[in-house]
């Protein structure tokens, strides 16, 4: 359950750049560079693709301008895809994970008095 996410990958004439192109808006019209994992209390969807991004290595920099997300690659990572990743950002619910119900939220659902 989520927003699925649709993501081309394209390689760059620059080595060691690799591109993805999305189907959504992640900055608006700005921009937002990072050299490492932000702040963890930056809510942002741009800003937890960044941590996911660099939590699973190989990433030097992170350049997103709306729906174009650019990974600068470490001069010695050759065939690294966030494509999965970046698909999954939106994907709340995956396979294993139980969905919350009403109760868990503390929900009581109101009791129907019969007629009389």
């Amino acid at each position: 359950m989520g927003q699925p996410v649709t993501v081309i990958e394209k390689q760059s004439p620059r080595p060691g750049v690799v591109r993805y192109e999305i189907n959504r808006s992640l900055t608006g019209m700005g921009h937002e560079f990072y050299t490492s994992a932000p702040d963890p209390l930056s809510e942002r969807p741009v800003d937890e693709l960044a941590r996911r991004i660099f939590a699973a290595g190989k990433a030097q920099s992170v350049h997103v301008n709306s729906n174009i997300i650019t990974i600068q690659l470490d001069g010695d990572a050759r065939g690294v895809s966030y494509k999965q990743l970046i698909e999954e950002l939106f994907t709340f619910y995956r396979q294993g994970v139980r969905v919350p119900t009403y109760a868990d939220f503390g929900y009581v659902e109101p009791v129907e008095e019969p007629e009389a």
